[in-house]
């Protein structure tokens, strides 16, 4: 099998690719090639072709990550013939006629609700004054802040757009849960995790936990490569 260089970075709602930093900077010291995708979350199937645009423009194939909402772009857009893997990041790993709005329509008693405001035009965003502590409370205070005052308006119809054929049926997964998440209730990342078969690791860590631990989530990263490379 082709050894694994490429990992293509695909963000969640409400951010953008520059969260990616740290983790850039982990996998290409390790002589990764990394590209982060800046999917512009209006719908799910203008996001998936972001991602394809960024598949098709490699030389083989790769590990495609992603965080929250950017999960259920990968589970859609890694049917494509260049995804070898599949890493999850404190991510919505839907199955077939799934939708972030049909995973967290039924929140579980006592699991904390994210502070999501009514939809402004067909947009979400998150209260700037709680948004640290539901998605960033183990981010640097003044970063955090600069998250919440940057947040990217995330359309409606991306929250609502259902996965057709889930990549993870025939690509195997890695999934990184974050024990502290506020957003995704950790019981809900392990069974998705479980669901699809991931190799599973668990940190502490809020949502953001690819801003806060970025060697933690690039180290889960390499694990996929490496797998992949039969280097485990």
């Amino acid at each position: 099998m082709t050894a694994i260089r490429n990992i293509v970075l695909v963000h969640g709602g409400f951010v953008d690719g520059s969260g990616w930093q740290g983790v850039h900077e982990q996998l290409t010291a390790d002589g990764y090639k990394v590209a982060v995708v800046q999917n512009p979350t209006l719908s799910l199937a203008g996001d998936v072709a972001a991602t394809h645009q960024v598949l098709d423009g490699l030389d083989g194939p790769a590990v495609l990550v992603g965080h929250s909402y950017g999960g259920v772009v990968i589970t859609e857009a890694g049917n494509h013939p260049n995804v070898a893997a599949l890493a999850y990041i404190a991510a919505f790993a839907p199955d077939k006629g799934e939708s972030v709005a049909s995973l967290i329509a039924d929140p579980p008693p006592g699991a904390p609700v994210p502070p999501i405001l009514p939809p402004q035009d067909g947009f979400l965003f998150l209260d700037r004054e709680k948004f640290a502590a539901s998605f960033a409370a183990d981010v640097p205070e003044k970063l955090a802040a600069f998250m919440a005052d940057s947040q990217v308006p995330w359309g409606v119809a991306a929250l609502e757009g259902a996965v057709s054929e889930p990549a993870w049926r025939t690509k195997p997964a890695w999934y990184l849960v974050a024990a502290d998440d506020r957003m995704i209730p950790p019981p809900a990342q392990r069974a998705m995790a479980e669901r699809t078969g991931a190799t599973t690791t668990e940190t502490p860590g809020s949502h953001a936990v690819y801003v806060s631990r970025p060697a933690t989530v690039a180290a889960v990263i390499t694990q996929a490569a490496e797998g992949l490379n039969g280097n485990s």
